[in-house]
C-alpha cells in the first residue's frame, strides 16, 4: 500500500524551528517526510537536514520521496534517542533545530499491518521497528491481570482498565488473541453498554496504551528531554508536537525544568543548586491546528505543538 501521511502544522513548525538557508536540523520522526521536505525547502541550498525513525518502512518511503533533496539530507534508521551518537559519528557537535512529531502516520493505521489499528483484522503486533522488542500479542497473552491492569490505566488512562484487562485474561483462556480485531471486540464486550456509544471507540485507550508500552514511547521521550538541549547550538530551537495528555504533560514539565532558575526547596534560605536557565519557553500554551486544518485532516486535531529556544551564555 501507498504510505500516507499527512503533516500536521506544518508552517508552526518551520516557524517555532526559525528555518533559514545554511542551518542544520533533526527530524527525529521522519515518518512521511513531509515536515523534512518543508524543512529542506527553508534550508536550502546549504543546509543539512538530518532525518531519523525506526521505522524501515518510513525510512524506505522517505529515502524515495525526499531523493532529489540529496545531499542536504541524510537519513538514519535508529530511533531517536541516539541523536547524541549520530552527530558523533558526522562530527557534529550541535545543530540549529530538532522537531519531533510524535502522532502516527495514516500508513500505520491503514497500511502497515501491524495491529495499530483496530477497524482492521491483523496481528497484534504494534511494534514501530518490527525487528525489535515484545509485540503487543506477546503482553496481551503473557502479562498477568494485574499487570494488564496496570499497564492500560498507566499508558491509556483507561477508567475501565480492571474490567478489560479481567475480560483479556478470560478470554486467552480460550484462545490466544492474535488480531486487532480479536482484541477490540474483547474490549467492547468488557465495557458498560454506555460506554460503547461513547465519541470514540471504546478500544481507543487500550490500543494507545498497548502501543506506547510495545515501543517504550515515554521512556524514549523522557530519555530524549534530558539531553536535547545540549545538542542545541545557542539560539537553537527544540519543538515537540505530541497526540495525547501524557507525552505533553512530559514535554510540557521538562521545558519548565529546563526554563527554572533555582530549584532549591523553599524552605532554603538561600540557593545552593546553582541552577541556570537552560531555555526559554516560546509557547506558553501549546499550539493547536486550526478549524481549516482539522476539517482537512481530522487526525490533526488533537496535536500540541511546544517549542523551546536554548538560551544564549550572556541570557542563562
Amino acid at each position: 500500500m501507498q504510505y500516507r501521511h499527512v503533516p500536521v502544522m506544518v508552517n508552526e513548525v518551520l516557524g517555532y524551528l526559525n528555518c533559514s538557508p545554511g542551518k542544520t536540523y533533526v527530524d527525529g520522526t521522519l515518518g512521511g517526510g513531509g515536515h523534512a521536505k518543508a524543512i529542506l525547502e527553508a534550508i536550502g541550498p546549504d543546509g543539512l537536514l538530518l532525518g531519523i525513525d525506526r521505522d524501515p518502512d518510513s525510512i524506505a518511503h522517505a529515502g524515495q520521496s525526499l531523493h532529489s533533496f540529496q545531499p542536504n539530507l541524510q537519513i538514519f534508521h535508529e530511533d531517536f534517542t541516539h541523536l547524541p551518537q549520530i552527530l558523533s559519528r558526522l562530527r557534529l557537535t550541535n545543530v540549529d533545530g530538532i522537531l519531533l512529531d510524535l502522532g502516527l502516520s495514516l500508513y500505520h493505521l491503514e497500511g502497515s499491518g501491524r495491529g495499530f489499528s483496530f477497524m482492521r483484522d491483523e496481528p497484534l503486533d504494534m511494534r514501530m521497528n518490527p525487528t525489535q522488542g515484545h509485540t503487543a500479542g506477546a503482553l496481551v497473552n503473557r502479562l498477568s491481570e494485574k499487570d494488564l491492569a496496570d499497564l492500560l490505566y498507566r499508558y491509556g488512562e483507561e477508567p475501565k482498565a480492571v474490567r478489560i484487562a479481567k475480560r483479556i485474561v478470560e478470554s486467552r483462556r480460550q484462545q490466544a488473541i492474535m488480531s486487532s480485531l480479536q482484541l477490540a471486540d474483547i474490549v467492547r464486550k468488557a465495557v458498560p453498554v454506555r460506554y460503547r456509544r461513547g465519541r470514540s471507540h471504546p478500544a481507543t485507550r487500550t490500543f494507545q496504551a498497548l502501543r506506547i508500552a510495545v515501543n517504550q514511547e515515554l521512556e524514549a521521550l523522557e530519555e530524549f528531554l534530558d539531553k536535547a538541549v545540549d545538542l542545541l547550538n545557542p539560539g537553537g530551537r527544540l519543538c515537540v508536537m505530541s497526540f495525547h495528555s501524557l507525552e505533553d504533560r512530559i514535554v510540557k514539565e521538562r521545558f519548565k525544568t529546563l526554563a527554572k532558575e533555582c530549584i532549591c526547596p523553599p524552605r532554603f534560605p538561600k540557593c545552593v543548586c546553582q541552577k541556570t536557565p537552560q531555555v526559554s519557553i516560546l509557547t506558553k500554551r501549546p499550539v493547536r491546528p486550526g478549524p481549516e486544518e482539522i476539517m482537512r485532516n481530522p487526525m490533526a486535531r488533537s496535536a500540541k505543538l511546544r517549542a523551546a529556544e536554548r538560551l544564549t551564555e550572556e541570557e542563562a
